[in-house]
């Protein structure tokens, strides 16, 4: 019965926004874990992109740190002014502002918890986390170059209002780079995404179905994941907390096998 509620409720734009921040607040609040740096369900890169060299450690979280690599070399970043919307736990945040160079980049999270959690462990000169909405972003016109959305979307009020913000702060010529999921069973589905994206006032030069790269990564995942639940969550949280993370066996992993959730990423560049 509660399932279901709570299935009914998603439906209304408040509702959206009141689960994505208690969600985020709590998970940051009551997991303040400086080795877990993301939230996404990983990527498992095609044979023609290039390799990413990183040292065998299972701290490092490939997979999910793969997702924002990937996404952010589909446009120049050194010495840009990078944001991204819903930065979380700051990890790719983190990855990109020491490895592509932007001149700065700053994670925005709904959450102040999480902004907190990140602002913490990862500290660079060229990276700082600050709270805020997708819906209403708090900076200037024409102001940031890149804007990324990694795995974030889905759970906004408002994806139109989010576009027009990141059409609004990016400057001419600048990019969006976005990764999400839809569920095709939803009104919301991915084709709803599409439109929205093509009615954003804004080019889109990539979409690409990535579902095959996610089911790979978080089959090759798996193990580590799982020990990662046994050892940071409470044993009574540990099977809900298996089904939010994605695990093979779980209703998201299920979905993205048979067809009924996809996962796409693509490009956006604002009109010059």
């Amino acid at each position: 019965m509660i399932k279901m509620i709570i299935h009914a409720l998603k439906r209304y734009a408040w509702f959206k926004r009141f689960n994505a921040k208690v969600t985020y607040e709590l998970l940051a609040k009551y997991i303040p874990e400086a080795d877990w740096h993301f939230m996404n369900y990983g990527y498992s890169p095609n044979a023609n992109e290039p390799p990413l060299d990183l040292p065998e450690d299972t701290k490092i979280q490939r997979y999910p740190l793969q997702m924002y690599h990937y996404l952010a070399i589909k446009t120049e970043i050194e010495g840009k002014q990078v944001l991204e919307v819903g930065s979380g736990r700051g990890g790719g945040a983190r990855h990109i502002a020491g490895r592509l160079k932007p001149a700065f980049y700053t994670g925005m999270d709904l959450a102040q918890s999480a902004v907190d959690l990140a602002n913490k462990i990862h500290v660079l000169p060229n990276l700082k986390f600050m709270q805020g909405s997708a819906e209403a972003i708090p900076l200037k016109d024409g102001s940031v170059d890149v804007v990324i959305n990694v795995e974030s979307c889905h759970a906004y009020g408002s994806v139109s209002k989010f576009l027009s913000e990141v059409k609004r702060v990016l400057k001419p010529g600048g990019h969006l780079l976005l990764v999400d999921f839809r569920n095709e069973e939803n009104v919301e589905n991915m084709s709803t995404l599409k439109n929205q994206l093509r009615d954003s006032g804004m080019e889109v030069l990539v979409e690409e179905n990535i579902t095959a790269n996610v089911i790979r990564s978080i089959e090759a995942e798996d193990e580590t994941k799982k020990e990662r639940i046994r050892t940071l969550i409470p044993q009574k949280w540990q099977k809900l907390f298996s089904e939010f993370a994605g695990v093979v066996g779980s209703r998201f992993y299920e979905t993205l096998k048979n067809g009924s959730r996809q996962y796409y990423r693509f490009s956006l560049r604002k009109i010059a």
